[in-house]
């Protein structure tokens, strides 16, 4: 038995046997994953859900990024700057997702009536039927609730994730409940 410096069990680990997540490590159920540190788990469940929601989408000519538009845009017409903000991202990025959804024919982009330097988007109808149908058929939330043992406790704390990285002082929120 090991005595002293680095004599803690893998078990004392918060990360189980394999806390430094290389390639190889694998937990007793063989799964690659079962060493990687929260944020990279989080980080690759997410790429993965996305990747499988914008090929659900796509046969609504929609993607992830363009779903969030849709939505943003359900209750009224926006700029692309407050888009950008709405949606987390740069006004660049919120341009070329613009722009793609105005050749599928989901949003239109018009001078505003009250400021014609500025430019505002508003959903066609169209754009609404196709967030209605998408919204309605719970393709997000079944994408995940299908392959997870409890969605409801799942998405509470995905949304108190959410809810504490949105405000300053943020370490206060993600303290452990237990």
């Amino acid at each position: 038995m090991a005595t002293g410096r680095g004599a803690a069990s893998a078990d004392s680990h918060p990360r189980g046997a394999h806390a430094h997540g290389s390639k190889t490590d694998r937990s007793e159920t063989g799964s690659i994953a079962s060493g990687w540190p929260l944020g990279r788990l989080l980080s690759t469940a997410a790429r993965q859900v996305e990747h499988d929601w914008n090929a659900a989408l796509a046969e609504h000519e929609l993607t992830h990024a363009g779903l969030v538009v849709l939505s943003a845009l359900q209750d009224g017409a926006l700029t692309q700057r407050e888009l950008a903000s709405a949606s987390r991202v740069e006004q660049q990025t919120m341009s070329r997702v613009l722009s793609r959804l105005e050749r599928t024919g989901h949003v239109r982009r018009a001078p505003d009536a009250s400021d014609r330097r500025r430019r505002v988007v508003t959903l066609t109808p169209l754009g609404r039927r196709t967030l209605r149908t998408v919204t309605r058929s719970d393709m997000a939330d079944r994408l995940v609730a299908d392959r997870i043992k409890d969605p409801v406790r799942f998405r509470a704390e995905l949304e108190r994730l959410v809810r504490a990285s949105d405000r300053p002082g943020r370490q206060d929120d993600v303290k452990h409940d237990r």
